[in-house]
C-alpha cells in the first residue's frame, strides 16, 4: 500500500505557494517590525521610559488613538447607513456617489488635507459657520477628529457593501410575514449578519487613521498638547536624527494597535454566532 506521505498533494504547487507567501510575510511585515524593536533596544530602560512618558508624547498619542477610534465608531455608523443607501436604494446620481466614496482612498493625502483645511478654516465655507457658532475646527482636535473620518469611511462602505448584496431577502420577508415591524427585522434579522463585517470595517478605518500623517498635518495645526498627533513627533525625532527616539514612539502606537485589534478580532469571533438571523 502507498503510504500516507508519499501521496502527492491534492493541492498543485502548495509547497512552492506556501514558500513564496511566508517569503513575501518575512520581507514585508516581520522584517521591517523586528527593526523596529531592535532599534527601539540600544535605549535603556530609562531612556526608553523618559521618551515614551514625556507629557508632549503622551498628549500626541492619546489624541492620535483617541481620534482614530472615535472617527472608526463614527463611522461604523454613517459608513454602513451609506452602503445601505447604495445598495437598497436607486436615486439619480447613484453611481457618482458611489464612486466618491473611494475618493480618500484615491486622492494624494496632502491634498486632502488641503482641501480640509481650506473649507473648515475660520475663512472656509464651513469653517466660517462653525466659528460663528463658537466652535472652531480647525488646527484644533476636532480638525483631527474630521480628517480621520474622511480617510476611514471607505473601509466602512467596501466592507458592508458586498455582506449587504449577498443577503437573501427571504429573512426579512419572513420577519415581517411574522409581524415583526421595520425596525425589528433590522435589529433581529440584519444587524447579526451585518456586525461582523462592521466591526471588520471598523478595524480597517482604525488601522488607517492611527497613522495617517498627510491628511491630518495641516488640518490640525500642530499645536504642541493640543493638536500635535504622534507621527508628526516621528518625524520631528528623525530630523533631529533621533532615530531610537522615534522608533519608541512608533512601537507605543504599534503595541496599542495590536492590543485593539487584537479585541476587535475576539468581538468579531464572537459575534460570529450571531450571524443567523432569529426568525
Amino acid at each position: 500500500m502507498t503510504s500516507l506521505a508519499g501521496k502527492r498533494s491534492i493541492v498543485p504547487g502548495f509547497r512552492l505557494t506556501l514558500g513564496v507567501t511566508l517569503f513575501y510575510l518575512v520581507l514585508m511585515v516581520v522584517i521591517p517590525l523586528a527593526g523596529l524593536v531592535f532599534k527601539t533596544s540600544t535605549l535603556s530602560w530609562d531612556q526608553l521610559w523618559q521618551t515614551i512618558s514625556a507629557p508632549r508624547v503622551l498628549a500626541a498619542v492619546r489624541l492620535s488613538v483617541g481620534a482614530a477610534l472615535a472617527a472608526a465608531l463614527v463611522n461604523a455608523v454613517f459608513g454602513t447607513l451609506l452602503a445601505w443607501v447604495l445598495i437598497r436604494y436607486q436615486f439619480p446620481g447613484r453611481s457618482l456617489v458611489d464612486a466618491l466614496v473611494d475618493l480618500p482612498v484615491a486622492l494624494p493625502t496632502a491634498v486632502a488635507g488641503l482641501a480640509l483645511t481650506a473649507v473648515y478654516s475660520e475663512h472656509g465655507v464651513l469653517g466660517r459657520l462653525t466659528q460663528s457658532l463658537g466652535w472652531p475646527v480647525a488646527f484644533t482636535p476636532t480638525g483631527v477628529f474630521i480628517a480621520l473620518i474622511f480617510v476611514g469611511i471607505p473601509f466602512l462602505v467596501r466592507t458592508v457593501q458586498p455582506v449587504l448584496q449577498d443577503l437573501e431577502k427571504a429573512h426579512e420577508e419572513a420577519g415581517a410575514t411574522l409581524g415583526a415591524s421595520s425596525w425589528q427585522n433590522f435589529r433581529y434579522v440584519l444587524l447579526p449578519q451585518l456586525l461582523p463585517a462592521i466591526v471588520t470595517g471598523a478595524a480597517l478605518a482604525f488601522g488607517r487613521a492611527v497613522g495617517e500623517y498627510g491628511s491630518v498635518i495641516f488640518i490640525a495645526g500642530n499645536v504642541p498638547m493640543v493638536s500635535e498627533i504622534a507621527p508628526l513627533l516621528i518625524i520631528s525625532k528623525l530630523e533631529q536624527y533621533d532615530y531610537a527616539g522615534a522608533t519608541a514612539i512608533a512601537l507605543v502606537l504599534l503595541g496599542i494597535s495590536i492590543i485593539l485589534l487584537t479585541a476587535i478580532n475576539y468581538l468579531q469571533a464572537r459575534l460570529q454566532r450571531f450571524r443567523q438571523p432569529l426568525v
